[in-house]
Order: structure tokens, then C-alpha cells, then sequence
């Protein structure tokens, strides 16, 4: 199952030109998901206003659950199939069965629908970000690895900014901010369809497998074990940091006594921080070291956790520990899917890739139920914070068990 477009990994002539495409194409398939990870969200208000389709807040909360629940799903199924039939036609396909059914969203006729068509949509958005992430590696030199997969992420809270601003503008006219996100998926798998490569490590590593499947067991064998451990659990804990606080940081800030303008303001300011700490994190990673850097990272994840448990009397000592911390958790969660990219070989890269981001999506429903009980039982502050800061002592300690080198040298 191969696409008859050339891969164009050939070195040489235009290579420089592909590995820009590759770059720009990767990017905007995560911004796409950064997109999506804000728009459901954004409409709900709206949706239980104008009780669109009798929906209930319940049967909001279950499609919000789904839509996480087919992007874990779509995650972990996406790596066997990555390093079996190549990134390029597996990632192609993935944004047109995601853009397809985001398209057809506005149109659903029930509740039950609408949840439907969320999960399928789901499942491809899942596949999404590990292949893109593979592939920026994979399209860049080992040393640069950990640079690839932070500045790819910078696209993810690019989307997220790009949603939020359309929906002040669309106010109760929801079903546009869907109509634009599919559409532009749809443009976006043509263009890669004509101008992405294949990547040249999975070309390589296929022809010494002799086209063979690799199966997820390979993970389980003495070289990758102690590896996958330290990174699922060090995905799952990242994600539940990244999800619990982009849906709960302004509602525990407001439990602190801060006023709503300060609470909201503060996750814009926790956003503009992870963007500044993915570019840092990745240079400093491929100069120091990638698990040295991931594990300092989360050390100070810890300390900035720990100090918003703390009313702060200065609107700017807070901005300033809100952004460290956004600097620090955003880009620590990042960092572990550099490590995969740095210690897996090509062959079993895709496969790795897809099983921590899809058990970290676990971390990513984990989170905001959580944060969500802790807040119902009204002990959101301090409490939501103490338990960030636990979460992130127990990534530190997921990725203190990781071995150094790659899983050659391991």
C-alpha cells in the first residue's frame, strides 16, 4: 500500500525545497489541531443558549470526552500504520477523514450525531500530530531533533489563538468556525498530496526490513521497554498538565480571588509562555541533551505549580510565574516526544511516537475531570495547584527512568 506520487527523498537537487514543504506542511497540520482543540469549546455556550438540538450540558461534556476519546484512539492506532505504509499517505489521509467530518458537523441532526461525527473526526485528528511530529524529525539531523518537534508544536497554540479570535468575531453563526477548519484541511491534503515527501528515514529503514510490518511488541522488547514506561507515564502526567490547565487555570485563579479580566488574561499569558519555552526548550535540548533538559524542565514545572497555590498581592509578580510556567509545562511535555524521536530507530519510530502521544491523551481527559471534581468540591485553590505540582514531580520521575543515548546504545 505505497502512493504512486515519488517520494522525492532523493538528495540532491530540490532536496533544500522539499524539506521546506516539509516543514510548512507538518506545521499547519498541527495548527489545524491546536484549531480544533479550542473550538469545541468556544461553542458550547453558545450551543446550550440557543439549545441547539435540545443539547444539555451533559451531552456537552460527553462530546467534549468523545472527541479526546477519538484522538487517543486515532493517536495509538496511527504509529504501526505510519511504519508500515509510510508517513506521507497515512498523514494525507488522516487530515481529509478529519476535515470530511468536521465539514459535515454543522449538519448533524441530533445530539447523537454530533457526538458521532466528533469521534470520527476524532480519529484522524489523533493520527495528525504524531506523524507530523515523526516526520519534522525524521526530516532533519539527529542533532536538531528536539528543535523539530518544539518549534512544530509552536503550531498548536498558533490554532488555538486562531480559534479563539474567529470566535469573537462569528459570535452566535458557530458552524462557520467548522465549515473553515475543514475546508482549509481539505486544501491543505492537496497540497501535501503534490508537494510533501516521504520520509527518507522510513524509505531506508523499510528496505533493510524488507518491507516487513514491525508490530507494536517491538516496544515491549528489552531495548525499548524501560524506555516506553518512563515515556507513557511522562506523556500521560504532561498531557494531564497541558489539559487541566488550558480548561481550568482561569477558573482556579478566580477561586484565588483574582477578579475574571486577571483570571482570563492569565491564559492568554500561560499560552504565550508555552510558545516562548517550545522554541527555548528545543535549542537548549539539542545542545545539553535532551533527557538532562526534560527533567529540568519539569523540575521548575514543580516550582511554578507550587507558587500559583499562593496569592499573589502584584498583577505582575503573577504574569510573571504564570509565564514560566506556561515556558516550562508546555514545552516539558514536548520534549518527551522529542526524546522518542531521538531514541527510537526509524523503523519502530512511528509506532512509539503514536503510543505515547495516544496514552498521554489518556493524561489529557485525565486532567480536566480531575481539576473539574476538585473545583466542584470547592477546593480548586490551592488544592488544583498542589495536585499540578504532584503531577509533575511524578513526570520528573517518569523521565529520571529513561536511558540516555538511542535504543542502539541502550
Amino acid at each position: 500500500m505505497t502512493s504512486t506520487v515519488p517520494s522525492r527523498t532523493t538528495p540532491g537537487r530540490g532536496t533544500t525545497g522539499h524539506n521546506a514543504w516539509t516543514v510548512v506542511l507538518c506545521w499547519i497540520t498541527v495548527l489545524l489541531e491546536g484549531y480544533d482543540l479550542v473550538v469545541l469549546g468556544a461553542i458550547i455556550p453558545v450551543l446550550l443558549r440557543t439549545h441547539h438540538l435540545g443539547m444539555t450540558a451533559g451531552d456537552a461534556t460527553t462530546i467534549a470526552t468523545l472527541s479526546l476519546v477519538g484522538v487517543a484512539i486515532g493517536a495509538v492506532c496511527v504509529g504501526p500504520l505510519a511504519d508500515r505504509i509510510g508517513r506521507r499517505l497515512l498523514l494525507i489521509s488522516s487530515v481529509v477523514l478529519f476535515s470530511v467530518f468536521t465539514l459535515l458537523v454543522p449538519l448533524a441532526g441530533s445530539v447523537a450525531m454530533f457526538a458521532a461525527l466528533r469521534l470520527i473526526a476524532g480519529l484522524g485528528l489523533g493520527a495528525c500530530m504524531p506523524v507530523s511530529l515523526t516526520m519534522m524529525a525524521e526530516h532533519m539531523p539527529p542533532e536538531r531533533r528536539a528543535r523539530a518537534s518544539t518549534l512544530t508544536m509552536t503550531g498548536y497554540h498558533t490554532g488555538a489563538v486562531i480559534t479563539s479570535l474567529l470566535a469573537l468575531q462569528v459570535t452566535d453563526d458557530w458552524q462557520i468556525l467548522f465549515y473553515v477548519l475543514g475546508a482549509v484541511g481539505l486544501v491543505i491534503a492537496v497540497i501535501q498530496w503534490f508537494r510533501l515527501p516521504e520520509s527518507e528515514a522510513f524509505v531506508q529503514a523499510r528496505q533493510a526490513e524488507g518491507a516487513q510490518r514491525v508490530p507494536f511488541t517491538e516496544l515491549l522488547k528489552p531495548a525499548c521497554l524501560r524506555a516506553g514506561i518512563g515515556v507513557w507515564l511522562a506523556s500521560f502526567m504532561g498531557l494531564l498538565l497541558v489539559y487541566g490547565l488550558n480548561t481550568w487555570l482561569p477558573k482556579l485563579m478566580n477561586d484565588a480571588g483574582y477578579p475574571v479580566p486577571t483570571a482570563v488574561t492569565q491564559l492568554l499569558v500561560l499560552n504565550i509562555g508555552g510558545v516562548v519555552g517550545l522554541v527555548l526548550g528545543g535549542a537548549v535540548a539539542d545542545r545539553r541533551g535532551i533527557k538532562g533538559t526534560t527533567l529540568g524542565w519539569f523540575a521548575v514545572s514543580v516550582v511554578m505549580l507550587a507558587c500559583l497555590s499562593v496569592k499573589m498581592e502584584s498583577d505582575l509578580l503573577l504574569d510573571v510565574v504564570v509565564f514560566f510556567t506556561g515556558v516550562f509545562v508546555f514545552s516539558a511535555q514536548v520534549l518527551v516526544y522529542a526524546y522518542v524521536t531521538h531514541f527510537y530507530p526509524a523503523a519502530v519510530r512511528g509506532t512509539a511516537l503514536g503510543s505515547a502521544s495516544g496514552i498521554g491523551r489518556i493524561g489529557s481527559i485525565v486532567g480536566p475531570s480531575v481539576t473539574g471534581a476538585l473545583v466542584t468540591a470547592g477546593i480548586g485553590h490551592p488544592w488544583g495547584f498542589w495536585f499540578f505540582a504532584a503531577v509533575a514531580v511524578c513526570a520528573f520521575a517518569a523521565v529520571l527512568i529513561l536511558p540516555r543515548g538511542s535504543a542502539e546504545t541502550a
